[in-house]
């Protein structure tokens, strides 16, 4: 199964009407991220064990480690919870930036150093989420 077919497959496992929300998220966030690199990640670790939420990943940043080692990671993740919806935006160096600039304008979210979250889509102000998806893609540890 490809990536595509995996995030399908996530996205409809969803119940409504976390599952429209989720298929709009993912279909603007393509529309600003459009040659990114799509991810899926289903949350197991090596032995198979849940370990975190399944994420979709868009765009693509290499962490570099004080011991050398490399690893490329998603700059923008998606994914359901258990109270709503989740949107991660990594790789950005101030953590309290997301919070100081968008956190009042989003609406009914929770925003932490790299984590906004809601409950529907209807909660939140969608152009104030695409605007800090754009930072997050323009300001991330890119290559």
């Amino acid at each position: 199964m490809n990536v595509q077919e995996q995030i399908a497959n996530y996205i409809s496992s969803q119940p409504e009407p976390k599952r429209s929300d989720m298929q709009e998220l993912h279909e603007r966030i393509r529309q600003v991220t459009p040659d990114s690199k799509l991810w899926f990640d289903d949350g197991k670790n090596s032995e198979n064990k849940p370990v975190s939420n399944p994420t979709i990943g868009y765009g693509l940043q290499t962490i570099n480690y004080a011991n050398g080692n490399t690893k490329e990671f998603f700059q923008i993740g998606l994914s359901a919870n258990t109270t709503g919806i989740s949107v991660y935006i990594l790789g950005l160096t101030d953590k309290a930036y997301l919070a100081q600039t968008y956190g009042e304008k989003l609406g009914k979210a929770k925003v932490t150093g790299y984590c906004i979250r809601f409950k529907t889509l209807k909660d939140i102000n969608i152009a104030v989420l695409e605007a800090a998806i754009r930072y997050g893609i323009e300001n991330s540890l890119q290559n």
